[in-house]
């Protein structure tokens, strides 16, 4: 049985996605053209380490780097690269923190530079779903009822939903239960208690909801290889209205950052 937190340990969580948070806005700094995935990743181990944490995707079942740098095609888990970044590619970062004894976990995509009218609905369609699926993470409500929120929005705009991934419960460890898919039944799945906290992230996909994993054994690629979208926040349930643990601020307030 999934146990709330208290608030004592809300707040160390909250402490993690401050620093994820503010990681978030520092990487984002550095997307651009010419930019490599490799060198993003640099950035965010040496923001992470500088502010006290450890990056705890770093090692994380072998995963060779603090951050997944996942760019077009790729959904999720993409390695950091000598890939360099084009003009209408887009790249999401996905990057967590160990500190104190509790993890944070934040994801957002990134627009390099200028990118087309189909890619930019992707990623507003995509980051709006995430604040749906958050607007449902109250006590009393369900598992599906926030899945039933990303999947009808997103599949509103003719938009696809990745069913093979999911949000999930954090604490002490990054990932605990209860899992969170980005689509379901309202009433239905794991109940929401007051104090739970939990990651919602939407995987949208422009074309087919279909998926498949690279070779290595980590990246995840869309089956039609059309784009797809990542938002991740972390949320504690609330009897009347959830509360972020981490935010966008940073990065859409920072007049430097193309978002």
């Amino acid at each position: 049985m999934v146990k709330p937190r208290t608030e004592e340990e809300i707040e160390l969580l909250r402490e993690n996605g401050e620093i994820v948070s503010k990681t978030l806005a520092e990487v984002g700094r550095h997307v651009a053209p010419g930019v490599t995935t490799k060198e993003l990743d640099r950035v965010a181990e040496t923001f992470i380490r500088d502010h006290g944490a450890v990056p705890n995707f770093l090692g994380y079942d072998g995963y060779p780097a603090a951050i997944c740098a996942s760019v077009n095609d790729v959904v999720v888990h993409g390695f950091p690269s000598d890939y360099v970044l084009k003009e209408g590619d887009i790249v999401s970062i996905d990057l967590g923190t160990l500190y104190k004894g509790y993890n944070g976990d934040s994801c957002y995509t990134f627009p390099v530079g200028e990118v087309d009218a189909e890619t930019r609905k992707l990623l507003d369609v995509t980051k709006a779903s995430l604040y749906k699926g958050i607007e449902q993470a109250v006590a009393g409500k369900r598992t599906g009822d926030i899945g039933h929120a990303v999947q009808t929005y997103a599949e509103s705009f003719g938009f696809s939903v990745v069913r093979e991934l999911e949000g999930h419960g954090i604490g002490t460890d990054m990932h605990e239960e209860p899992g969170v898919p980005n689509y379901g039944r309202q009433g239905h799945g794991a109940r929401l208690l007051d104090g739970m906290t939990i990651c919602i992230e939407p995987m949208i996909n422009a074309g087919v909801r279909g998926v498949y994993l690279a070779r290595n054994g980590w990246a995840v690629h869309t089956a039609d290889h059309k784009k797809a979208a990542h938002f991740e926040l972390t949320v504690v349930v609330r009897r009347d209205k959830a509360e972020q643990l981490s935010t966008f601020d940073y990065i859409e307030k920072d007049p430097d950052i193309k978002f």
